[in-house]
């Protein structure tokens, strides 16, 4: 596919010009887009590398000038989606996503259908902040520990799914639960519209997200009556390092949230109107970089092992 990618998408590109579909500049922008797509789907190259396609080749095609293609890539939405990566790592990395897992299935009332309930509402309060892949691959262990311990084998697929879709449907709850979320913030500003900012959002997305677990829960646990109580892992005590974690991203989602509600935000109250969501996201990331974990006096709370898998 290295050599192949470029080829197909040169000829498909000729084809429809050939064929008088596009104009001469818009056919050169699908080509660009579909060599771009077909190494990513591919993985010919690392994907940040095959994104790197279209800041090389629109400008030297004269399709749009260096200037407005790199400020495509460093704009704000963009910015705040990798703050938002990389906060979420630093998540990981402490293991306190899995202590709130834990708390929030918990909490929920005793039986079966209810177990369901909570891994559900976990997942999605988990993936509003963090990637629903990664929010899935750490919930899943703890949910095939309960199926395996539970006598009732009709909760398996009810549990798995549950998992799977509130993972999606956690994502619509907040502005970096997903990358959509951003592009169409991004693309209803450029339509003329007002900014929507992170709390604005969440009067939307969060809503949603509740009547849409509710809804797939009730539905998946329909055929579940079992009252058994299911032993859950002891996530043991807290750790310092769980503790400055959540304490940093409490703090940003405070900050994400009241940047321009109430009463103009503290972007008003502070006289700063220039800040936004990226600036929050990054000063949080620094933070994290600066703040000791607490294992070991090197030891940062995010480091660069960690941040580089994003």
């Amino acid at each position: 596919m290295l050599v192949l990618g470029p080829l197909l998408a040169t000829g498909v590109s000729t084809l429809i010009y050939n064929f008088g579909l596009l104009e001469m500049d818009a056919t050169i922008t699908l080509g660009i887009a579909l060599w771009t797509a077909l190494w990513w789907i591919f993985e010919t190259v690392p994907i940040p590398v095959a994104s790197l396609l279209p800041l090389s080749l629109l400008p030297l095609f004269g399709i749009l000038s260096p200037k407005v293609v790199g400020e495509k890539y460093g704009h704000p939405l963009v910015l705040l989606l990798l703050g938002g990566f990389l906060l979420s790592k630093a998540m990981e990395k402490s293991g306190a996503h899995r202590r709130i897992a834990l708390m929030m299935v918990n909490a929920c009332p005793s039986g079966e259908k209810f177990l369901i309930l909570g891994f559900m509402t976990a997942t999605a309060f988990l993936s509003m902040w963090i990637s629903n892949t990664a929010t899935t691959l750490m919930m899943l262990p703890m949910a095939l520990a309960v199926i395996q311990s539970s006598q009732n084998k009709k909760l398996t697929i009810p549990l798995l799914l549950g998992i799977a879709f509130a993972a999606n449907v956690g994502g619509i709850g907040t502005p970096i639960g997903t990358p959509p979320n951003l592009v169409m913030i991004g693309a209803y500003k450029d339509m003329g519209f007002p900014e929507l900012s992170f709390s604005q959002w969440m009067k939307f997305g969060v809503p949603v997200t509740i009547i849409m677990v509710l809804v797939i829960w009730l539905w998946l646990s329909r055929g579940i009556t079992g009252k058994n109580q299911i032993e859950l892992p002891n996530p043991g005590n807290w750790q310092s390092a769980e503790i400055r974690t959540l304490a940093v991203f409490a703090l940003t989602a405070l900050a994400w949230i009241s940047r321009s509600e109430p009463f103009g935000g503290w972007k008003t109250w502070l006289d700063l109107p220039n800040a936004n969501d990226a600036s929050v996201a990054f000063l949080a990331v620094i933070a994290l970089f600066c703040i000791p974990s607490g294992n070991s006096k090197k030891d940062r709370l995010l480091d660069w092992k960690t941040a580089n898998k994003i």
